[in-house]
């Protein structure tokens, strides 16, 4: 389960909006993510890594996406599972490979 998020989602929308639209203008490009930051009340490295994410996610730098993280965070816990399972799979079968060996000797 995730950790509950500090920001709400409107709160992240709207600092990502307003620091990509002060970074296009040349005008108030420096320093855009701080005043911004500082205006929400957000960390200005928090924002710049909310931006950076943005970006990515619309194709505009190259990154994995959050659509993408996702789905390997989720292929990834299938594959713990799976494997906890063959583990399991495997000392079943010796366990009764072994016992079957000990009724034969009998």
């Amino acid at each position: 389960m995730a950790a509950p998020r500090k920001y709400p989602d409107e709160l992240r929308e709207r600092a990502i909006r307003l620091a990509v639209d002060a970074r296009r203008d040349p005008a108030t490009r420096s320093g855009a993510l701080r005043r911004v930051g500082e205006q929400l009340g957000i960390n200005p490295e928090t924002l710049r890594n909310w931006v950076q994410q943005a970006e990515i996610d619309e194709g505009h730098r190259p990154g994995v996406t959050s659509e993408e993280a996702r789905r390997i965070a989720e292929l990834e816990r299938e594959n713990r599972e799976l494997r906890r399972a063959n583990e399991i799979l495997r000392t079943a079968s010796a366990f009764s490979a072994s016992a079957e060996l000990d009724r034969r000797l009998k």
